[in-house]
């Protein structure tokens, strides 16, 4: 495809790319297969790709047909789906009306008219918005990341005769319901399955594949810059080395300071004092305090709990009577974030519990040398080097997640890099949104 005068800038399309763009013409050895799945690396050139392809092939086979097209959010879709497509779509002679009220696109070419309805899949209850209609073709962007139910719901709506789907996805673990059910059964269910990696989008440049490699550590790079489905094992923090992450003072010039806290009654309570500089990929954190408190005590029946009140009293005193200091706080702490209200406490914001993009955060900061740790912060040195994956939750449920154990200083620590992160950062596709990471 050449340059348009669109206001997208075109280059010229990989190998893969082509196979995506032609694999359902008549001419091709895959014409009577019933869908394709691309999945791979970040920016590997699969979105574009593919809902290109996805309304070429709508438009050259169905007249007066719907679709769907099907991302995280409509928000997400509209962003990484959407906006290209309709910049896209004139240099093809194609009309293209967005009735954003009804999230639904019109697209007209050479005659014809097809209806395009856009689909948010973000929880179980999505699947309700897709009933009812009848498709003939479904488009999923970023399928990974939708709940299987949803996507079982919109690809049993695809009846009419010629219909086909279209998945595109980042990689996550190998026992990931999608990896399961539907790559690894790609032959099975006639499916064309093409493994992206990031030079087979040539419009990146040497440069911007440094930056991108740069953006994830551990099991994250693995998934998303060599495209692998890979399990999540072992310390979660591998990259941690106190050579390079412990040291006291900070290494640079502080800007600003915030509490970060994960509460607990019987479990421990955590205080993490931060100090933070730089904005974008050069924020840097320093954790030069901590407050730990387990209700548990060091023998069985020696517990000393603590109640709101007290804890209250432990926090005036250690942000040293600052009332007005930020603090980041577990969402679920109601009663205490209530308290510390009552108590006049008055810049308190409940963190964002989300556990793999805190997670990615605090793995490329420490992988960078960006986030360090005073030596008087003995827990939080202590949970990093023995916070692991629950491999027996990913095995049973495809999902991701730490072991509820040793995990109370990290959790407190994702709140508040990641906090900070999007509070003093554009866009950053390592943590800031899945959904750009095509």
């Amino acid at each position: 495809m050449k340059r348009h005068q669109t206001g997208f800038d075109f280059k010229p399309f990989s190998q893969k790319q082509i196979r995506i763009l032609t694999w359902w013409r008549e001419t091709s050895p895959y014409a009577g297969y019933d869908g394709i799945i691309a999945d791979g690396a970040i920016r590997s050139g699969k979105t574009v790709s593919m809902s290109l392809s996805f309304v070429m092939w709508a438009m050259e086979t169905f007249n007066g047909a719907n679709f769907a097209i099907c991302g995280k959010t409509i928000g997400s879709l509209r962003r990484n789906v959407v906006a290209p497509l309709k910049q896209m779509l004139p240099g093809l002679c194609c009309v293209c009306t967005d009735r954003r009220a009804d999230n639904l696109l019109v697209i007209e070419y050479g005659g014809r008219t097809n209806f395009f309805y856009l689909f948010g899949g973000k929880d179980e209850s999505s699947q309700d918005l897709i009933q009812g209609i009848t498709l003939a073709g479904a488009f999923f962007d970023e399928v990974a990341l939708m709940p299987e139910s949803f996507v079982n719901q919109a690809t049993a709506r695809c009846s009419v005769e010629g219909a086909k789907w279209w998945f595109n996805c980042n990689p996550e673990g190998p026992f990931h319901w999608f990896k399961v059910s539907w790559i690894d059964r790609a032959d099975e269910r006639r499916l064309l399955y093409l493994h992206f990696v990031m030079t087979d989008n040539l419009t990146l440049t040497p440069a911007t594949l440094v930056k991108y490699r740069a953006m994830y550590a551990g099991v994250f790079a693995r998934r998303f810059i060599l495209g692998e489905w890979a399990v999540a094992d072992g310390v979660i923090y591998s990259m941690f080395a106190e050579e390079k992450n412990v040291c006291d003072p900070a290494p640079f010039e502080p800007e600003r300071e915030f509490v970060a806290v994960d509460y607990g009654t019987f479990n421990p309570c955590v205080f993490l004092h931060f100090t933070a500089a730089g904005v974008g990929d050069s924020i840097r954190h320093h954790i030069d305090r901590e407050y730990y408190h387990s209700g548990r005590g060091e023998k069985e029946g020696a517990a000393i709990q603590k109640d709101d009140a007290q804890y209250c009293a432990d926090m005036l005193r250690f942000v040293g009577g600052r009332r007005d200091m930020l603090i980041i706080i577990d969402p679920s702490a109601s009663s205490f974030i209530t308290r510390l209200r009552h108590e006049g406490f008055t810049n308190i914001v409940p963190a964002k519990n989300a556990v793999a993009k805190g997670i990615a955060a605090v793995a490329v900061e420490l992988e960078q040398g960006r986030l360090t740790f005073s030596p008087s912060c003995p827990h939080t040195v202590k949970e990093l080097h023995s916070y692991v994956w629950d491999v027996k939750h990913a095995e049973k449920t495809g999902e991701d997640r730490p072991l509820k154990e040793n995990d109370h200083c990290c959790d407190a620590l994702r709140y508040g890099v990641y906090f900070d992160m999007l509070s003093n950062a554009s866009v950053r596709p390592s943590v800031a949104g899945r959904g750009a990471r095509n």
